[in-house]
């Protein structure tokens, strides 16, 4: 295995509209949702600090000056930028494109706005660095078992094999993996994407699924998984749990 420092880098996405999160997201955007006193944007970038990640980049769009404000009043991590999609919302995909020239040429964390976790014996993200394999891999998923997800009511996204290697759960069926909204990226995911044109993340999970390039490792603790109102109250009573 190709071992690679730990990225120094990172992107989180913050720039949905949280229509399922309403009516909490009618004056607030949803990475500013409150999950037990913290944003869950400073969930996600609390995270990164831990992790060493010395740059981050946050996409904005719905309330762009809230989310201006709050990231203004961060100290951490050290250097945050954002890149501003206020006039022309670009989904998963198309908002990691627009933000590549500041991301750079090596492989960077991405996390969802609402990737949120309680940690288990081996911090998920520094464990995601040490599977990372830049010769085998475009992309590196953090799964979470769903029979111990809080707040997941879905089928599962992926199936592992015994070499972390991920395929799509098929229609109808259930598997035992979701995606955590955290990854590892390399830059070369994107070859030949549009720019400043809308598209999702998955088109390039699946392309690297067809190159053999798509692995995963699974989350240790427990996800939650806040993307409703209710959701909220079953986070606050795992984390409170979790700390007694």
């Amino acid at each position: 295995m190709q071992k690679a420092p730990r990225p120094k880098r990172a992107m989180v996405l913050a720039a949905g509209l949280g229509k399922r999160m309403r009516p909490l997201t009618a004056t607030v955007p949803k990475p500013l949702v409150e999950v037990a006193g913290r944003a869950l944007l400073d969930h996600a970038l609390d995270c990164l600090e831990v992790a060493g990640v010395e740059e981050t980049v946050v996409n904005i769009h719905y309330l762009p000056q809230l989310m201006r404000a709050h990231l203004a009043r961060r100290k951490r991590p050290p250097s945050i930028t954002i890149s501003d999609e206020s006039a022309k919302l670009l989904d998963t995909g198309g908002g990691i494109r627009k933000a590549l020239p500041l991301l750079g040429e090596e492989p960077f964390y991405l996390l969802n706005s609402d990737s949120f976790w309680i940690e288990g014996a081996r911090p998920n993200l520094r464990w995601l660095a040490g599977a990372w394999d830049e010769a085998r891999m475009d992309a590196l998923l953090l799964l979470a078992p769903t029979v111990r997800a809080i707040g997941y009511r879905g089928r599962g996204d992926f199936r592992m094999d015994t070499h972390g290697r991920l395929v799509r759960r098929p229609e109808r069926e259930v598997v035992p993996f979701a995606y955590s909204g955290a990854a590892i990226l390399h830059p070369r995911l994107f070859a030949d994407t549009p720019e400043n044109e809308p598209f999702s993340l998955n088109l390039l999970f699946d392309r690297a699924i067809e190159a053999e390039r798509l692995f995963g490792v699974r989350m240790d603790g427990l996800w939650l998984h806040v993307g409703t109102p209710e959701a909220i109250g079953e986070a606050e009573m795992s984390i409170a749990d979790s700390a007694a």
